[in-house]
């Protein structure tokens, strides 16, 4: 049985494991040089535990630069063979990370079909699923649908998740009384903005942190925050 949960208490815990000793041969460091900045959040090794065919990579302070591909299925592309072959086609040309961004469809068999033939680190944005998934209308979803549609990507071995918990009702009323230049630019904040204010109800992202957080340790899933 395994000491760690997460690749970041293992490097607490002093723990050199096979996905950074891979990182670290990829970076040119020793795993002896790497451990400390896995260890203190500095590099985040995105590598669910379920996504049994990863290449791990790092991201963070003193590495490569990596690069990111966003893709997935929408009204207007529908085709899942279609982004099966960007997918792979990207990662050809060196891409160390999918971005799945649809919003359309029956997007679990897609995402599964990613983290079991993918080797490059693959990212959701849950909010974007979360209509999709119940298919019920916006204000209608609860706090719980949401956070169980992290579990669920977590459950499917993605890597990591882009949570909006930036925008709360204080924000919500800051956005209100004060004249902004332009819309909100972010599409996932934009639902959780709308949600908020259709349902009176506080960031779900926000307000239920601490279990996102207990959800992404289990599986190993690293948080991207957002813009709202």
């Amino acid at each position: 049985m395994k000491e760690y949960k997460t690749q970041m208490e293992a490097a607490r815990k002093g723990i050199l494991t096979e996905e950074l000793k891979t990182v670290a041969e990829k970076e040119r460091m020793t795993p002896e040089e790497l451990l400390p900045l896995v260890a203190s959040g500095r590099v985040a090794i995105c590598a669910n535990k379920n996504h049994k065919c990863i290449d791990p990579e790092g991201v963070g302070s003193m590495l490569r630069t990596k690069i990111n591909v966003n893709l997935g299925v929408s009204r207007d592309c529908k085709d899942y063979d279609i982004e099966m072959q960007k997918v792979m086609e990207a990662v050809k040309m060196g891409a160390h990370a999918i971005m799945d961004l649809s919003s359309h469809g029956d997007t679990g068999p897609f995402r599964r079909k990613l983290t079991s033939e993918c080797p490059a680190m693959i990212g959701t944005v849950p909010v974007y699923d979360s209509v999709i998934h119940y298919r019920r209308d916006l204000d209608t979803l609860t706090a719980k649908d949401f956070i169980d549609v992290v579990r669920l990507h977590a459950e499917d071995g993605v890597d990591f998740v882009t949570l909006h918990c930036g925008i709360t009702r204080k924000t919500i009323d800051q956005i209100k009384n004060h004249k902004r230049k332009m819309n909100i630019v972010s599409r996932g904040g934009s639902l959780v903005f709308a949600w908020m204010c259709m349902t009176g109800n506080e960031n779900p992202f926000y307000e239920y942190f601490d279990d996102i957080l207990e959800i992404c340790r289990e599986y190993d899933v690293t948080i991207s925050l957002g813009d709202a």
